[in-house]
């Protein structure tokens, strides 16, 4: 039939579709119908369609879960009686003549399958300006979006959640259509993409706007395992990236525990199957809107019994845990403070990293310096860390103990480990596993001059150093080599064929002082357990006058490539005895920056507190005891 199917996917959004459907009755093409999606909506969306439900044109499906969009536009087309498809997100809005251009653009090209509108979009309102930016095509480095569309009904079916997820919409769809037919422009700006924190690709997106998978199987209440990609980000396959992970875990035992784990888990979170292992239970509850970098559950790996954050209280009083368990960054923060202060009885540990400034800036600080002081047990990722809060905390119950906070499993600590690059083709070949921190495009010009080759990989650094590396790349474009990311399965593998690997590049300032240290000098950075596993000696700047935590561990180990100029570092790699040996002490040393290595210590960490908590105070050797036992 001849007319305009338009499909309304919703979710959550009942403040925003009364706009959209208001759009469609000004329409001045008027033979179209309406197809609502109900992608199983928590808010008040059904009551507000009360009005709307008696326009025999506008027809209403629901899914009793949340299903994706991919899912919701395949049901709406297959609903669908006329031959045209278009799509009005619930948020957006069309403008009167969008239909009718969009239908003449597509009719008078014979070899059409779409056309496509101008859009306006990023509406932005402040005390110095109020406008919108707008296209009369694609919005640049963007896909064509729903709002924008019309084509024809054909038998190609969206991408859906069970296959991937992703923001890329010309992944989810657009593509198959290019391969039927011409996409064509009206040039006319007759649709607005509308600009809120809640869209659906702000919650994907991790580079600009803060999503990620963690963001986006919260919001949508997603329990499934997922695969992942956004326009930014790297692929993830939670069916197949936690492959590795293989364990019984121990019946429940005398001393099993019941563990509260309270705020996110970071990077390398499957760290945590090793309690399981080890006979305790687990349960999450978990910080709201998580960063990408931020791990929470549904978590694709062990099994972690997840609480609501509503009502969290009743669920907690129930299950009764032995010890809450709150960690990890910033972030944490706040959700970690609330569960202190609720003052459940439980003992409760602290264990932060990343980081203190973070605090300050974002005005966390009297939580953070309450979560130590009042915490009944307290983790520091290291002793510099540690000496640098004791400077100011006057805890309450100081019970100190020293673990990095995002250590990796034994399971990806493999022994499959490569032939070096250098020995075939007489080169030096050096790693970068993620951002290239501290180094300047002219290094890798200098580097290039020793013929000492850089190889980055990670897809979200690429994206974030994309100046860099291309000015990198004019200069020494023999030299810089890019990869996606590496999964930790294969880092043994992968970054053994390298001479040594980068940590942060950075000049310290703070002479041994412990108040002026900042957090380049306190941060054990997440890379180090990473090139760790492949038993790589790690380059850093060298800061020998002054306390550095990362370098402190190096030297301790006998791990590191200490250089104050490129001509230094060159002479360094090239002292095949050396780096021989250097490889032969990280190898021996690689265990101490494994999650496994030290958990029973941590398990017998959380003993000590609950015995404090109820009144068996260790002694004060054996809290230094404590400190010591799993300082890496």
């Amino acid at each position: 039939m001849r007319g305009i199917s338009v499909i309304i996917p919703v979710y959550n959004q009942s403040s925003y579709i009364g706009r959209a459907i208001q759009s469609m009755y000004m329409q001045t093409f008027d033979n179209w119908e309406i197809i609502i999606v109900n992608d199983g909506s928590t808010d008040e969306l059904e009551k507000v369609l009360e009005k709307e439900m008696g326009d025999e044109r506008i027809r209403y499906f629901k899914n009793e879960e949340n299903m994706g969009l991919g899912y919701c536009a395949n049901r709406g087309i297959e609903q669908s009686r006329y031959e045209y498809i278009a799509y009005l997100p619930a948020d957006d809005i069309y403008f009167k003549d969008h239909l009718a251009s969009l239908f003449r653009a597509l009719n008078e090209n014979r070899d059409a399958i779409m056309a496509y509108s101008g859009v306006k979009y990023h509406y932005y309102d402040s005390n110095l300006s109020s406008h919108g930016k707008t296209t009369t095509g694609k919005i640049k480095d963007a896909p064509l979006q729903l709002v924008q569309v019309l084509h024809k009904k054909s038998s190609e079916r969206w991408v859906e959640r069970n296959e991937l997820v992703t923001d890329d919409l010309g992944r989810m769809y657009w593509q198959k259509l290019e391969l039927l037919g011409d996409f064509v422009p009206t040039s006319e700006i007759t649709s607005e993409w509308v600009s809120h924190p809640l869209q659906r690709h702000k919650i994907i997106s991790e580079l600009k706007w803060g999503g990620g998978i963690y963001r986006y199987k919260q919001y949508y209440h997603v329990k499934q395992p997922l695969r992942f990609q956004s326009a930014t980000g790297h692929y993830i396959d939670e069916f197949s990236d936690y492959k590795s992970i293989e364990y019984s875990a121990t019946s429940p035992h005398e001393s099993s525990l019941k563990i509260l784990l309270v705020g996110e888990l970071a990077y390398n979170p499957e760290r945590i199957c090793a309690l399981e292992e080890r006979g305790h239970k687990l349960y999450g509850l978990w910080m709201e809107r998580p960063f990408n970098l931020n791990t929470t559950g549904p978590l694709p790996f062990g099994n972690v019994e997840d609480i609501p954050l509503k009502n969290w209280h009743e669920r907690v009083m129930e299950i009764k845990p032995d010890i809450i368990y709150a960690l990890l960054n910033f972030v944490a923060v706040p959700l970690a403070y609330e569960v202190l202060m609720r003052n459940t009885g439980i003992p409760f540990v602290w264990h932060f990293k990343e980081g203190p400034f973070f605090c300050r800036q974002q005005g966390m600080w009297p939580m953070l310096t309450d979560l130590f002081q009042k915490s009944d047990g307290q983790i520091y990722i290291n002793n510099e860390n540690k000496k640098w809060f004791e400077q100011f905390l006057r805890c309450e119950n100081p019970l100190p103990h020293e673990l990095d906070g995002d250590l990796p499993s034994r399971f990806y600590f493999k022994d499959n480990t490569s032939s070096l690059l250098s020995d075939s083709d007489g080169h030096i070949h050096t790693v970068v596993a993620g951002r290239p921190f501290g180094i300047q495009p002219r290094d890798v010009l200098e580097l290039s001059k020793q013929n000492i080759h850089m190889h980055i990989y990670g897809d979200i650094s690429h994206n974030i150093y994309d100046r860099w590396i291309q000015q990198a790349s004019d200069l020494a474009p023999d030299h810089l080599h890019l990869y996606h990311n590496c999964r930790p399965d294969d880092w043994t593998k992968e970054f053994s064929k390298y001479d040594a690997g980068w940590l942060h590049v950075f000049e310290s300032s703070n002479e041994g002082e412990l108040m002026k240290m900042d957090w380049m000098d306190l941060n054990y950075p997440a890379r180090m357990s990473t090139l760790a596993a492949a038993g790589l000696p790690m380059i850093q700047r060298d800061n020998h006058r002054h306390s550095v935590a990362s370098q402190n561990i190096m030297r301790k180990y006998d791990m590191g490539v200490y250089f104050s100029t490129i001509d230094e570092l060159g002479q360094h790699l090239r002292n095949k005895t050396r780096m021989q040996e250097l490889r032969d002490t990280c190898w021996k040393n690689r265990m101490h920056f494994c999650f496994d290595h030290h958990v029973d210590d941590l398990i017998q960490f959380f003993h000590r507190v609950i015995q404090n908590k109820n009144g068996i105070n260790p002694t004060l050797a054996e809290r230094e005891v404590i400190s010591a036992d799993t300082c890496i």
